[in-house]
């Protein structure tokens, strides 16, 4: 394709709230061991995936179908008042149900191939896709859906924690099935993103 002609733009405006979070917003990879409190992992966790209005949510959905699931990671004194161990968050009544008790992250960093962020991090989001949900509508297409929609959350973290003065990044490399059996997933349900998330160290 050419290009013929050339528009040049007006230069963007960087002095809104959401321009100043994009510019803000970095992958950070190492963390204080310092715990987030439950109300700063209620507004990531509502950002990540929670309802908006009505039945609308925080991310756009294929046919609203909303193939993820979202598991949360805490470590041990990762959050205040809460103990350590795997949840699943549950949008509809926004709240955390604990799947199992412990400190995961030993597990959880060497099933991401070691990355240190992993490990120091008080608490790691896992987003994990259900293909069964939207590939019932959308045939082998919706799978290109779900993972679209992972991205969607995914960036929705990096900002809501932007915001809250923490930092993430996004991890894409690990061990799959390493991932399921700490979770405990079932069928076809597959681990798409960890994020840790914590203050910047």
């Amino acid at each position: 394709m050419s290009h013929r002609s050339r528009l040049r733009l007006p230069p963007p405006s960087t002095d809104t709230c959401l321009s100043k979070l994009i510019i803000a917003r970095r992958s950070i990879r190492r963390f204080q061991d310092k715990p987030l409190t439950l109300n700063t992992l209620s507004q990531i966790l509502w950002a990540t995936y929670g309802f908006t209005t009505g039945r609308r949510r925080a991310v756009p959905s294929a046919g609203a179908l909303y193939p993820l699931d979202v598991y949360v990671a805490v470590r041990r004194g990762g959050v205040e008042g809460v103990e350590a161990g795997l949840y699943y968050y549950n949008p509809d009544h926004h709240e955390l149900e604990l799947s199992a008790a412990g400190d995961f992250s030993e597990k959880l960093y060497n099933a991401c191939l070691r990355q240190g962020s992993v490990r120091s991090a008080p608490v790691n989001i896992i987003l994990v896709g259900v293909p069964e949900r939207i590939t019932v509508w959308y045939g082998e297409r919706g799978i290109q859906y779900m993972i679209l929609e992972a991205g969607h959350a995914g960036q929705n973290i990096y900002l809501a924690a932007t915001e809250l003065g923490l930092g993430t990044v996004a991890i894409g490399a690990f061990d799959d099935e390493a991932v399921k059996e700490i979770l405990g997933l079932r069928g076809d349900a597959t681990p798409l993103y960890v994020f840790p998330v914590g203050y910047p160290g």
